[in-house]
């Protein structure tokens, strides 16, 4: 990957939006004749954004939703304009930041790739050199012309997407659009962005996929409440984000409940003889002790485990009721471990994720990242999954 200077630069943006507070039209409309105060409310999607983007890399914006993050790439896209602060941007531009965004709903397939290229800065006759790829890329030849006010979400997404990276864009903006489709046009797109990547171009792209943003990008942008919280890895990015709803989740559960049902006291990664194992190597024996204490009678209850990858990957995942053990639900601590005699997993760091819920389904607590372990590098293959090989000429 080349990293070039910046191609975008954002200093000191703000966006301030006013939510009216009238229930009905009717009632805006009588409180502005009796020129009565406005119901109004700011509500700032964005406060004191500084970002800079590098042509060649590839950026992720997550966050809870409202934290700001469509927000921010709007403003960047140029869509909408912020209340304050600045916005510079080089090169050529393709945003998909809305389903269908450019299309007019009463023009066929073909005459809505003419429009949405032209939007996005294609002359006639470019898109018309380009024409072919597009619908080919899309898939939809047979209904190309046909009104897309009867095109379902998938093949507009198909038909917005194949026009967007056909455009040759120095800067693709794209917002959670590659959740739409079926598998194999998902899979198409992601080939496409990882070929934009070789290529060197900048992406910049909203995801609410830990996946999808640890395979993509190289850098992850963590809003929180319309600021950046964390900018730095994917790894680190995905960690917080974790984090934060942990967080979130826990102060709901104790705002929402004087007496919780009880929590989760201790996760530890041990070896066979009992001691921390903060490295294995593969087929090692592993056991992950658990402790929990119940505030209250809950018969039954169910303990989960599960084991991820730092950018969010599941790896492996095993509950009390699949290894058919009955769990004590009269209330007081409880010490369990589960054991894996041969542990599997290729070269890397792994993430411990524990949860203990009740038999229909309430969670009594949850721990994303509970503990942490890593594996040693192996000679013999990479990936996440360790497994005896070999290799045979046979011809």
């Amino acid at each position: 990957m080349t990293v070039g200077p910046p191609i975008v630069e954002v200093r000191g943006v703000s966006k301030r939006f006013t939510m009216h507070r009238e229930t009905s039209l009717k009632e805006r409309v009588l409180a502005t004749v009796r020129r009565g105060p406005s119901h109004t409310e700011d509500f700032w999607a964005l406060r004191d954004i500084d970002l800079e983007i590098a042509a060649g890399t590839t950026v992720g914006l997550i966050g809870a939703n409202g934290s700001g993050k469509s927000t921010l790439l709007k403003v960047i896209g140029a869509i909408i304009q912020p209340t304050t602060g600045t916005v510079r941007r080089r090169g050529r531009l393709a945003a998909l930041l809305e389903l269908g965004a450019g299309f007019h709903q009463d023009l066929t397939g073909r005459e809505n790739v003419y429009l949405n290229a032209a939007i996005l800065g294609m002359s006639q006759a470019e898109t018309a050199r380009h024409f072919d790829a597009i619908v080919e890329f899309s898939g939809i030849e047979p209904f190309i012309d046909t009104q897309v006010k009867f095109y379902s979400s998938g093949m507009y997404v198909r038909l917005a997407f194949a026009v967007a990276v056909h455009v040759d864009p120095d800067l693709l903006l794209v917002d959670e659009v590659l959740a739409v489709g079926d598998e194999p046009f998902q899979l198409k797109c992601m080939d496409k962005i990882r070929s934009f990547q070789h290529e060197g171009r900048t992406i910049a792209l909203v995801s609410h996929s830990a996946d999808q943003v640890g395979d993509l990008c190289d850098r992850a942008v963590l809003l929180r409440g319309g600021r950046i919280a964390v900018d730095g890895s994917p790894q680190d990015g995905i960690r917080a984000l974790r984090e934060a709803f942990d967080a979130d989740r826990r102060e709901h559960e104790e705002e929402a409940a004087e007496q919780p049902l009880g929590r989760i006291a201790r996760v530890a990664v041990v070896d066979s003889s009992g001691a921390p194992a903060s490295v294995v190597r593969p087929g090692d024996a592993l056991r992950i002790a658990v402790g929990v204490e119940l505030r209250q009678a809950i018969e039954p209850w169910i303990l989960a485990l599960s084991i991820e990858t730092p950018r969010g990957q599941f790896v492996y995942g095993t509950t009390s009721t699949r290894l058919g053990v009955t769990l004590p639900g009269s209330p007081g601590h409880r010490e369990v471990e589960i054991s894996l005699p041969d542990l599997r997993l290729g070269t890397g760091q792994y993430v411990v994720r524990v949860r203990a819920s009740a038999a229909d389904g309430e969670t009594i607590d949850l721990v994303t990242q509970a503990a942490m372990f890593s594996v040693e590098a192996s000679a013999l293959c990479t990936g996440v999954v360790e497994m005896p090989a070999g290799m045979t000429l046979v011809d």
